[in-house]
């Protein structure tokens, strides 16, 4: 075996190899004897290029191990933040002090009013957004840190990243990265410029209606975790868009779990008797006067938060959070996205004199059944009346399914979000097939 190996060296020409090729192999002897039977077979094309790249690579791999060094000490601590992190118990001391004893200016992300206090602050020296909230159903201390770190695990790029709480009283003081965008009603309907939309193509559309419905699937399906996660707080305000990809990200990861609102016994208790003291109330006191006041009372008194026109009728009746309402309410943003008016809005008829409601999901029904005609009349028309038609009318289509009356028969979010990417790489190719080309001047001058 000996003389083939010297045989083969002497007879066939091979690079010369520095010191420390020479010596490597004799650490793993059944890799040297195998490029040595390969280097002993001849090549009709080169039979010493394969050797020389091996050779060259790993001269240049061996000499620059300083570097790689460097840089692989950058991709790991590049990883290391990245990495969720194990979650931060904050006294409420530091909230005080971060946010000058809840005084400091609110911030607001939406043109609209929030309905969570929140600041921006400085928290252990990161740029974080702080969101006070009330215990909807009171949480034991060792049950809320387990679910703290079992939350704060999650990781995903269309998530705003959880990184601690704070308990005060009937209030929880959630600690969310801050991250530099604006939310979705603000990109859609500017009010200084009600012509004018950052999201002015089809392909920035598409992108986040991807990077929602993968977000949520993770959310629901994906984060290998033995709780059962419902987000319900998905809503256009609550979505923030980045630049300059115009990626989404989704906010108020953790909320339903961290305040209780998922707890369905107690929500079904106190919807029942809630509604029993409406019966009563009404069948006490008919006049209009009463009933107005009661329908005050009634919407500060509410068990459950939710925004209208994004809640599902089952969370309306019961108050309780699923899946299935968090469907609802990715297909009522998706019908947003795409049309660009408000999910529900009231107008004024002026032959009855009173205010007709107006919803997303009727105008998008009475579109898809017009045909593509309809349709292309319903989609926001600051997209110029360019994008690819039978991708749109799935989109919709699929959008409905979402809102279906029935939770049994809306799709899963897995389903959902498999559908929309494909949905986006048809764009994707439509879109390239019809970029205007570049490096061509037109000149208006006489010939």
């Amino acid at each position: 075996m000996c003389k083939t190996k010297k045989a083969t060296d002497a007879s066939e020409p091979r690079p010369v190899l520095s010191r420390s090729q020479r010596t490597r192999p004799s650490h793993s002897p059944g890799a040297h004897s195998s490029s040595l039977s390969h280097s002993a077979i001849p090549s009709s094309s080169n039979p010493t290029s394969d050797l020389y790249t091996s050779s060259l690579s790993y001269t240049k791999a061996t000499s620059s191990g300083t570097g790689t060094s460097i840089s692989s000490r950058t991709s790991l601590s590049s990883l290391r933040e990245s990495l969720p992190e194990n979650p931060h118990i904050y006294h409420v001391s530091e909230i005080r002090a971060a946010t000058n004893n809840f005084l400091a200016k609110r911030y607001s992300s939406s043109s609209s009013a929030s309905t969570a206090a929140c600041w921006r602050c400085n928290l252990r020296g990161r740029d974080t957004v702080v969101f006070q909230r009330k215990f909807r159903h009171k949480i034991q201390t060792s049950q809320l840190k387990e679910r703290l770190s079992v939350i704060c695990r999650s990781h995903h790029m269309s998530i705003i990243k959880l990184l601690g709480a704070s308990v005060s009283g009937d209030h929880i003081y959630l600690v969310y990265e801050f991250v530099e965008g604006s939310n979705l009603v603000d990109c859609l309907r500017n009010p200084r410029n009600p012509s004018f939309t950052v999201l002015s193509n089809w392909m920035s559309r598409m992108q986040i209606a991807t990077d929602l419905a993968h977000g949520i699937d993770y959310v629901h399906n994906k984060t290998g975790l033995n709780l059962s996660i419902v987000h319900n707080h998905i809503k256009s305000s609550s979505i923030i868009v980045t630049e300059p990809s115009f990626n989404a990200k989704i906010c108020h990861f953790g909320t339903a779990q961290l305040c209780g609102e998922t707890e369905e016994e107690v929500a079904v208790e106190t919807d029942t008797s809630k509604r029993d003291t409406e019966i009563e109330e009404i069948t006490e006191e008919a006049n209009a006067t009463s009933l107005r006041k009661l329908k005050r009372s009634d919407s500060g008194d509410r068990q459950f938060e939710g925004v209208r026109g994004y809640m599902s009728p089952e969370f309306r009746s019961s108050g309780v959070a699923t899946q299935k309402s968090d469907v609802f309410s990715f297909g009522v943003v998706v019908l947003e996205l795409f049309s660009g008016e408000e999910a529900l809005k009231y107008r004024f008829d002026k032959k009855t004199g009173n205010f007709v409601r107006t919803s997303l999901m009727d105008t998008a029904e009475a579109a898809t059944a017009e045909g593509s005609d309809g349709l292309r009349r319903w989609i926001d028309r600051r997209l110029n009346d360019s994008f690819p038609v039978d991708v749109a009318q799935k989109m919709i289509r699929l959008a409905l399914d979402c809102v279906h009356v029935d939770p049994d028969k809306r799709p899963d979010m897995g389903r959902v979000a498999g559908k929309i990417s494909k949905l986006y790489l048809e764009s994707k190719k439509w879109s390239d097939n019809v970029n205007i080309p570049t490096g061509i001047s037109v000149s208006l001058a006489p010939r």
